[in-house]
């Protein structure tokens, strides 16, 4: 399970959340177990009852995936073990644009189940909530400031019982991951009286410093990404002329090793298209 699914989870089960109540329509869940058969592994991030008896369904998604396939499963899942057909919600977290449908059809078959990019949630709502799990996802909603959003959550934890800051920075560092923000939170906290505290604790001190240096390792390989992109830009538009918006486009959605594979490809293409060749 990824760290963000633990982190997310917790913050969504503990009362009060208010982004449960702007995800779901319901101030409360009854949480249910998740283990849906025993004759292969099937298991929903989260299943919660509401007051009426309705079934609600959370499912946390970082990528960009064909996601009936397992929404499907889920949904007969959940309806064979406790009768009824569940309300399906998709939460994608993932940095890049949303692209997941929430439909399937076929001859006598529709399909659909809610898919919500975070994004779609205002920030400043979260922040200006009681509870600390609110604030910290706050991060990854419709950041209009990072660096400022960042100080504002780091503000709450500071304000908050000792005994909870190391579990909501702990949070605020596994969700910034997923923004590539890991070393602007380290950085403002570094400016805090919090931090000396937490860092020395046992549980909650490693795993930060750990954070924190996959950060910096992650800003320097973006860097040279960015980099071998830029020079197969030129190298394209020396050998071919300028290059068009749609094949920009194209080249700015390659991994690192793709980019690697476009770059060898352009010694022998013969058109720009010939570099996406599979």
């Amino acid at each position: 399970m990824h760290e963000y699914d633990a982190a997310l989870k917790k913050i969504l089960t503990r009362p009060g959340s208010r982004l449960l109540r702007a995800l779901t329509g319901c101030d409360s869940l009854r949480w249910l177990n998740v283990d849906l058969q025993k004759s292969r592994s099937l298991r929903v991030d989260l299943l919660g009852e509401a007051t009426d008896g309705e079934l609600v369904h959370i499912e946390l998604q970082s990528q960009n995936e064909v996601m009936w396939p397992r929404e499907g499963e889920y949904c007969f899942g959940v309806a064979r073990k406790y009768g009824r057909f569940p309300r399906q919600i998709v939460l994608y977290v993932g940095e890049k644009p949303l692209r997941m449908k929430s439909t399937v059809s076929g001859p006598d078959f529709f399909f659909r189940f809610h898919v919500v990019d975070i994004r779609s949630f205002e920030t400043e709502p979260l922040l200006a909530s009681p509870e600390l799990g609110d604030n910290v996802i706050a991060i990854l909603t419709r950041l209009g400031q990072a660096k400022e959003t960042v100080k504002r959550v780091l503000a709450k934890i500071a304000q908050a019982p000792a005994a909870e800051r190391g579990e909501a920075l702990d949070e605020l560092m596994t969700l910034a991951a997923l923004r590539k923000l890991g070393p602007v939170v380290v950085r403002e906290a570094k400016k805090m009286p919090i931090l000396n505290d937490i860092m020395d604790h046992e549980v909650f001190g490693p795993k930060l410093r750990r954070a924190h240096a996959a950060g910096q390792k992650e800003g320097r390989e973006e860097g040279r990404e960015e980099g071998e992109r830029i020079i197969l830009l030129r190298l394209a538009a020396h050998r071919f002329g300028p290059i068009s918006l749609a094949v920009r486009k194209r080249i700015g959605g390659l991994t690192q090793a793709a980019l690697g594979r476009a770059s060898l490809r352009l010694l022998e293409a013969r058109r720009i298209e010939d570099i996406f060749a599979r």
